[in-house]
């Protein structure tokens, strides 16, 4: 009988992204095993790229909200999908309150928040062994005790390009298929000590531009503001997508890009997983500031960690505690474009 198991996904994009190693996990050591996901409505269009993921549930929970009996009784409906083991991603009480309710026999994660009772094949989290985030993911698909695989699995998204282009052309975007194209990431949510410059970026547009390239502006409704002005420091030459595609076509989409430069966000992740294993023709550039490149790089070794590694990172803030963001501004225009070079108007990295 093939295991039905049933995953509390996480709720930032990056690490639904980073999950995915577990979901190839899974299915290289049961190739028969049945995955579902339960997860916030917004990370659905990332699990409807990854092939290993056969049910997608949408959690109709606000974030961060207990919805104590809304989580028990959603979990008492699930009760009769055959799951015979549940791993739950999250360290949250409430978050292990679903697969204790649906009554799935294996409940498999970390301690969390004191989750005795409701996890019922506790973890033991060695963060000196466990360092990245990833690992942590991973090593729950493995039998108790069981080391890590010597190479873990990258995520690996399943992107359309003949939807791209549709969205394109919904936007009435002209869009020359032939030319060099660079992504640009600048957001990053969880704070400005994660985001690289905006003028720093409008720098890097502008080279891009000026070698034959074009560049698309990357972004959701909060980096709309950011967008615009890295447009508007390039004379409106970028193709500027902040806040005008949904999650799911901006993967699409992002698919055409040669180079990305990101900030560490989920758009990262999500560039990383877009680049084919022996695809020698795609790049992505990921820029590091408060956060650790260590703890959550991006899975792809094709990938360039651009860091500085200063004294006072990785601080972990959203804000810079000292006032002066050197961790992001120290790291040049300059050093970004070196890297990629854009000479004879393709990526040369």
């Amino acid at each position: 009988m093939s295991e039905k198991i049933l995953i509390l996904g996480p709720a930032w994009v990056g690490d639904m992204v980073l999950a995915q190693s577990l979901f190839k996990t899974l299915k290289q050591n049961q190739p028969d095993c049945i995955i579902d996901v339960a997860a916030p409505a917004w990370t659905l269009p990332l699990l409807e790229r990854m092939p290993e993921v056969s049910g997608k549930i949408a959690l109709p929970f606000k974030h961060g909200e207990l919805a104590f009996w809304q989580r028990i009784n959603f979990g008492k409906h699930l009760k009769n999908q055959g799951y015979t083991q549940s791993i739950i991603l999250t360290n949250s009480f409430k978050s292990a309150l679903l697969p204790w309710a649906a009554g799935i026999k294996q409940r498999t994660s970390y301690l969390g928040e004191m989750r005795y009772g409701l996890i019922n094949d506790i973890r033991p989290l060695d963060k000196t062994q466990l360092k990245k985030t990833v690992e942590r993911f991973v090593s729950l698909g493995l039998a108790k005790g069981e080391p890590l695989p010597a190479q873990i699995l990258n995520p690996a998204l399943v992107a359309d390009k003949t939807t791209a282009l549709a969205v394109l052309d919904k936007l009435n975007v002209p869009f020359n298929v032939n030319a060099q194209t660079l992504g640009l990431c600048p957001g990053a949510e969880y704070g400005e000590a994660k985001r690289w410059p905006a003028e720093y970026y409008a720098q890097v547009a502008n080279h891009a531009l000026d070698s034959g390239w074009q560049v698309m502006l990357f972004g959701s409704d909060k980096d709309v503001a950011v967008t615009a002005q890295i447009n508007l420091q390039t004379q409106n030459r970028c193709i500027d997508l902040g806040g005008k595609t949904k999650l799911g076509e901006a993967i699409d989409v992002m698919s055409l890009c040669n180079t990305v430069v990101s900030n560490d966000s989920g758009l990262m992740h999500v560039a990383a997983a877009l680049i084919k294993e022996n695809d020698v023709h795609k790049k992505l550039i990921a820029i590091f500031g408060s956060s650790d490149p260590y703890h959550t790089p991006p899975m792809h070794p094709k990938a360039v960690i651009e860091y500085l590694g200063l004294d006072c990172s990785p601080c972990f803030k959203r804000m810079c505690p000292l006032g002066h963001l050197n961790c992001l501004k120290q790291l040049k225009p300059s050093d970004i474009i070196q890297t990629i070079q854009f000479e004879n108007g393709r990526s040369q990295l």
